[in-house]
């Protein structure tokens, strides 16, 4: 007996015609925001000695061509092709040997070429910020509320010999790269401040990676934040885990007149000291993540009186929490009578604990943005040379910076402020259009029936209409 054959989908007949279609059209988001924040004309001018009077393709226009490739979901210099088959909506894109070479002639004055970039970029962010007005992550920034600068590093594997890689303290092999981002908080992602590539070996503890670190990031920031002479206020909040933890970076910062809030390793007599804080009854309850109500289960405490802190810098504050591990989760050595113990230092000298350790534990948030960096570039480095991976971690910041300037100005009251970068493809980037002339005028029709046709429009009139009013 034989059974009809059921088909779920329907089946068209395939083949290969030129047709009027753009794929990725919903990047007119992110190439209109390099317009609004003027970055292009910044990374011309700052690229400028590296191109030849008459090259076909500024070295400026083959690293946006980069960035651009990577937001919306390419891998490799190669990968390129997806805009250069849409020269009506990204232009003329420099075939993959001229990518090459170019990468390569900035390779040779890298330091140079990477201070060059990171003025572009500063100029292009204060621009970004200026056409967010009140959305700005500036806006509204002081002691009380400051602007949060997150530290932490992340191992990248490579699989293949590439220039100062080696092993990990994980039995891998590859760098171990130190970055900085600047936290959107709730109502946004975050944005890259710096990528500091080191090789896989590096230190985790190393107090002169995290300062240079935080000198690149600082360097980001446009300079009402900062005090004369570039230093830091207690304005920025200096935000990491135990690896940042080290006298001679806290010192460092407390110099610099930046506030933080810093993992702190706690001393061997830990299990003596909190029974003295069970003794006194000091702990208050946590504060929950997402409401700030009460967090079932956790509390915090004040440990500065209690611990010899006189080599630390004056002001140091210590505040120990302790919680009850969820189920399943494994005890760890430095728990005590089945409690997850952890602690954190901060030269904050007010605030309720329960406040002060819910903004710390918010550092968890930098994990996310390293993992959307990881989808736009950085889990992968495809060059051999150290000086090539810098440059490429150069561009997986402005892949970043473009999603990020581009969320906040053009959805400054849309959840797709805060969708990550698989997201941002599948709903916005990769919607369908065709692209006309029309009275000398080139028109994009996105597709009538895509769900976020809507959107993408409303974003690009959004990004439009904001640099009109500046």
């Amino acid at each position: 007996m034989s059974h009809p054959t059921l088909f779920f989908y329907p089946r068209p007949r395939v083949d290969i015609a030129e047709v009027p279609a753009l794929s990725h059209a919903g990047a007119v988001l992110l190439t209109d925001t390099i317009h609004a924040t003027g970055l292009a004309s910044s990374l011309r001018e700052a690229l400028a000695p590296w191109t030849k009077p008459l090259a076909e393709h500024h070295a400026a226009k083959i690293l946006l061509d980069l960035a651009l490739t990577l937001a919306i979901g390419g891998e490799h210099a190669s990968d390129t092709d997806l805009l250069r088959c849409e020269p009506g909506l990204f232009g003329d894109v420099a075939s993959t040997p001229t990518i090459s070479r170019t990468l390569t002639t900035l390779a040779q004055d890298a330091p140079t070429v990477i201070e060059a970039i990171s003025k572009a970029r500063r100029a292009a962010r204060e621009r970004a910020w200026t056409l967010a007005g009140a959305h700005s992550p500036a806006a509204g920034v002081s002691a009380k509320n400051p602007l949060v600068v997150d530290l932490d590093a992340t191992l990248i594997n490579v699989h293949s010999e590439k220039e100062q890689a080696a092993p990990t303290f994980k039995r891998g092999f590859g760098y171990h790269p130190l970055c900085a981002f600047l936290d959107h908080g709730s109502d946004g992602t975050g944005e890259p401040l710096a990528i500091q590539l080191r090789p896989g070996n590096a230190g985790s503890n190393t107090a002169a990676d995290h300062i240079t670190v935080t000198r690149q990031a600082l360097a980001q920031l446009p300079a009402g934040l900062l005090a004369r002479g570039g230093r830091g206020s207690k304005k920025i909040l200096i935000r990491t885990d135990g690896a940042g933890g080290t006298k001679d970076f806290l010192a460092w910062l407390q110099r610099q007149r930046l506030a933080y809030s810093v993992g702190f390793t706690l001393p061997a007599s830990t299990p003596d000291l909190l029974k003295r804080l069970d003794e006194a009854e000091a702990w208050t309850p946590a504060y929950d993540t997402e409401d700030e109500g009460i967090r079932d289960g956790a509390w915090v405490a004040e440990l500065t009186g209690l611990l010899d802190l006189a080599a630390w810098p004056a002001g140091m504050r210590v505040i120990v929490r302790k919680e009850r591990p969820h189920p399943g989760a494994q005890l760890r050595i430095t728990d005590h009578e089945g409690m997850r113990i952890t602690a954190f230092a901060t030269n904050s000298p007010r605030g309720q604990l329960p406040v002060l350790e819910l903004r710390h534990r918010r550092r968890a948030r930098c994990e996310d943005r390293i993992r959307n960096a990881k989808d736009m570039g950085l889990e992968k480095f495809p060059l051999q040379s150290f000086a090539q991976n810098q440059l490429w971690c150069q561009i997986i910041q402005l892949a970043s910076e473009l999603v990020a300037w581009m969320q906040t100005i053009a959805f400054t009251r849309h959840d797709a402020r805060k969708w990550e970068p698989k997201r941002l493809r599948a709903r916005l980037f990769e919607i369908p259009a065709t692209l006309v002339r029309r009275a000398r005028h080139k028109v994009l029709h996105l597709a009538e029936h895509a769900p976020e046709a809507v959107r993408v429009l409303t974003g690009v009139n959004r990004l439009r209409t904001t640099v009109a009013q500046t």
